[in-house]
C-alpha cells in the first residue's frame, strides 16, 4: 500500500528566504519553480543519495485548519554525522527541537525546528547505510 516516500513538503511565509535557507543547506538551487513570474509559490528541490523530493509551499495555500505552530512529524533525514549536521543546523538559525539522543544498535536521532517553523528530523541510520549498499 504504501510504497516509498514521494517527497517532504515544508511550508513558509517567505518563500525567498526558505528557497535561500534551503539552497545553502542541501547545496543545489531547487529544479522547479512555480510561478516562473511572480513571488513563487512552490519550490522543489531533489536531494540525497535517492533524489528525494524536498518542496517547499507558501503557508497561503496550506489548508485552512492547517497551524502556523511547530508541527507533530518528523521526517527523520539520514546524514552521516549528526553532530556536524545539527551544529550546522543551528549555526544557519535553526533550533533544538530534539536533542542529539544516541539510540541502540547505533541510531542516533536529533531534530531542529528551521527558520520557517518547520521540523527537520536527523537520524544516523545503519538501516539506510545497508539498503543503500544492497542496491549496488
Amino acid at each position: 500500500m504504501l510504497r516509498g516516500l514521494a517527497g517532504i513538503c515544508y511550508s513558509t511565509s517567505d518563500m525567498p528566504a526558505a528557497i535561500a535557507w534551503y539552497t545553502e543547506l542541501v547545496g543545489t538551487e531547487p529544479y522547479f519553480v512555480r510561478p516562473v513570474d511572480g513571488p513563487p509559490a512552490y519550490a522543489e528541490f531533489l536531494i540525497g543519495d535517492l533524489q528525494a523530493e524536498l518542496g517547499l509551499i507558501d503557508r497561503r495555500y496550506l489548508p485552512a485548519e492547517a497551524s502556523d505552530g511547530v508541527g507533530g512529524v518528523v521526517t527523520a533525514w539520514h546524514v552521516d554525522d549528526v553532530r556536524e549536521t545539527f551544529d550546522r543546523l543551528v549555526s544557519m538559525g535553526a533550533r533544538e527541537y530534539e536533542p542529539i539522543t544516541e539510540r541502540e544498535a547505533g541510531f542516533v536521532t536529533a531534530s531542529v525546528v528551521d527558520p520557517f517553523g518547520n521540523v527537520v528530523g536527523l537520524e544516523y541510520n545503519p538501516h539506510y547505510l545497508e539498503m543503500l549498499a544492497a542496491r549496488k
